[in-house]
């Protein structure tokens, strides 16, 4: 009996299946260029996953950038901070993570800092991990 019990816990934890790394952020970006649409994953683990498809990881300077921005996301992101675009806008972010939302555009006015950290972030993951042109 007791050997059964065992197993089962064994069983029951497995060997890290079904176990999840929490998100860091989710990123859904659209635009009128061509490859702009993109969603992009982020997981605690450095885990990327772009339009659905598993990217390879994130090296762990760009894990520690990732988790700066989500971090440095959070007071904008619990006010669900949305910024207007203005004419001429190219990308807009729409970014979803524990603490809320924001909302803004490549050219929308008063951006904080975090914002621009993010979109050079979500460009550079595009173009290294998910083979992106933009």
């Amino acid at each position: 009996m007791t050997i059964v019990v065992v197993l089962c816990a064994s069983v029951a934890l497995g060997c890290g299946g079904g176990i999840k790394a929490p998100d860091l952020f989710i990123v859904y970006r659209t635009g009128n260029v061509a490859g702009a649409r993109l969603t992009l994953l982020v997981n605690e683990e450095g885990g990327v996953h772009c339009n659905g498809r598993l990217a390879p990881r994130l090296s762990d300077p760009q894990l520690i950038n990732a988790r700066v921005i989500q971090e440095d996301l959070q007071g904008p992101a619990e006010e669900h901070k949305s910024l207007p675009a203005q004419a001429g806008s190219v990308l807009s972010y729409y970014v979803r993570d524990q603490n809320g939302t924001v909302r803004f555009s490549d050219d929308s006015t008063a951006q904080p800092h975090v914002f621009r950290q993010l979109a050079q972030f979500v460009l550079q993951t595009a173009q290294q991990l998910c083979r992106l042109p933009l």
